[in-house]
């Protein structure tokens, strides 16, 4: 009986599971991202975070220790260049965050068999949502102030190029009337 253990088999055996999954994490590591269904996301960051952990700097500060991470994580990967790239420039980024690097996003429907499809990805390395934030942190209530006394002298340069701008929206109001005028004419 299985009570109490909640693996997830995708539909594997145990050896085919381990290599799947070893693949996946592997090919994470190179590309930073990858789609796959949201069970194998879901199972991949279970695989993968305890890896990642291990990679990290504070956590190999002996030779020793940073030896037998590194034996470790090639035990699950059993990729050379993914334990390499693991150790230099993901454990680089992933050094202050405390845990959490994945990030599943789900994408809908896959269209053959309608299984429900991923995107997992390194955290660290998303400039998209890095960005993001680093703009909104810029933004002060002091320099609101000194925007709201200059921009008194502002507006009244920008406001010739918006009576241009209404201008061609009337003759194209004109236009329309032409082409409802042309219309009747046709029906007639």
């Amino acid at each position: 009986m299985r009570h109490g253990k909640k693996v997830n088999h995708l539909g594997r055996k145990k050896a085919h599971r381990t290599a799947m999954l070893a693949n996946m994490a592997c090919s994470l590591i190179e590309h930073k991202r990858i789609n796959t269904t949201v069970a194998k996301a879901k199972a991949l960051k279970v695989f993968l975070e305890p890896i990642i952990t291990k990679s990290k700097a504070a956590n190999n500060q002996s030779v020793e220790k940073g030896t037998h991470n590194r034996r470790i994580a090639f035990k699950y990967l059993r990729d050379k260049n993914a334990v390499t790239e693991l150790f230099s420039t993901v454990a680089d980024k992933v050094a202050d965050r405390p845990g959490g690097y994945t990030r599943i996003i789900k994408l809908g429907n896959r269209l053959g068999d309608n299984a429900d499809m991923a995107l997992i990805e390194l955290v660290d390395f998303n400039e998209l949502y890095s960005n993001a934030k680093k703009a909104a942190k810029k933004t002060t209530r002091r320099g609101k102030a000194k925007a709201t006394e200059a921009a008194p002298a502002a507006p009244a340069a920008p406001a010739a190029p918006k009576a241009e701008a209404a201008a061609p929206a009337e003759k194209s109001a004109d236009s329309d009337n032409a082409n409802d005028d042309n219309a009747a004419d046709a029906k007639a």
